[in-house]
């Protein structure tokens, strides 16, 4: 039996789209993970340092790869639809939204979905609220 726990941004998506990881180890969990359509990436590849962590410099390091990325997902990734998941995306949800992404941008009521506050199991209820009624749409 695998001992690892997914913890965190991880477990927090994960439980927001209904795959168990009691008692499965990594290779299984991103199989169903896959399977069920998914991928995930971030917007910085890189993480900030601990002395960069200051919201204007996050925000501005975001707002300087949002080119890079809409290219990325646009010509590489091709997804049927992407969904933002953290509210530090809040302040380019608009710009992501109205960017050519040759898909739809599932929002939480305009803003991405909360899944790393307090407020997460709320978002976590909203996200898979939006993927049904998404996958129903299609």
């Amino acid at each position: 039996m695998y001992a690892g726990k997914f913890s965190g941004e991880a477990g927090q998506l994960l439980a927001a789209i209904g795959i168990s990881t009691a008692g499965k180890p990594p290779e299984v969990v991103l199989g169903e993970f896959q399977r069920g359509g998914f991928f995930f990436t971030h917007v910085l590849e890189c993480p900030l340092e601990a002395s960069q962590a200051g919201s204007t410099t996050l925000e501005s390091r975001l707002t300087q790869q949002v080119a890079h990325v809409t290219t990325r997902v646009r010509r590489s990734l091709r997804p049927k639809r992407v969904t933002l998941i953290s509210e530090l995306l809040a302040p380019l949800a608009s710009r992501l939204s109205g960017a050519e992404l040759g898909c739809p941008v599932l929002l939480d009521s305009g803003k991405p979905f909360n899944l790393n506050s307090s407020a997460s199991s709320m978002g976590a209820e909203h996200l898979r609220e939006a993927l049904i009624a998404a996958a129903g749409g299609m």
